[in-house]
């Protein structure tokens, strides 16, 4: 069953107020503004992070430092935008010094992020690294490299990993397969 676009506004919502309240983690303590997520409502395209860096934790937005920067711009050499998509992460507070969120953090958030995807229902969710992948793909250690550019169904779901936008800032060869899987992905929907 669809649900109405007023409707996922609404649901939405009261999920982003939920963890902008949150305190089931220690995140809760440290953070300036939690991340719920962002996007278009409507999407087809949804796309999945880590956690919230230093720049989202300031503004309450996803992906809107340097790793941003780079998912804009594989989006737009696809011909897409983020207004066209809906961006979140596992973790919806910042771990200090950008640490990868523990298992028991993201346990904390994975519910929100369900509902998230529930209420959204994208045709394909695209996981930007491997803390993401982890949370999806029930393997002892999923790697990335192994599965990244391929389509995985999960539940009756499209997913497509691929290499986390802040992997180019250290290597920029990822870049460009990250085009390819962005390309892949949109292929897809």
């Amino acid at each position: 069953m669809e649900i109405k676009l007023e409707d996922k506004e609404k649901l939405l919502s009261e999920i982003a107020r939920e963890i902008n309240t949150c305190e089931k983690c220690a995140l809760a303590k440290t953070r300036i503004k939690a991340v719920p997520g962002s996007g278009n409502l409507a999407a087809k395209l949804m796309f999945i992070g880590e956690a919230p860096g230093r720049n989202e934790d300031e503004q309450g937005l996803p992906f809107v430092g340097q790793a941003g920067k780079v998912l804009d711009k594989a989006l737009a050499a696809n011909g897409l935008s983020r207004e066209a998509c809906f961006i979140a992460n596992v973790a919806k507070c910042r771990p200090p010094n950008n640490r990868v969120p523990t298992p028991e953090e993201v346990a904390c958030c994975i519910s929100y992020l369900t509902l998230q995807i529930k209420i959204l229902e994208p045709k394909c969710i695209v996981l930007l690294g491997a803390t993401a992948l982890k949370y999806f793909i029930k393997e002892e250690k999923p790697s990335i490299s192994a599965l990244r550019g391929k389509k995985i169904m999960i539940e009756g779901r499209i997913f497509v990993p691929t290499y986390h936008p802040a992997a180019c800032l250290r290597t920029y060869k990822y870049y460009e397969v990250i085009v390819r899987d962005l390309a892949f992905a949109k292929s897809l929907i």
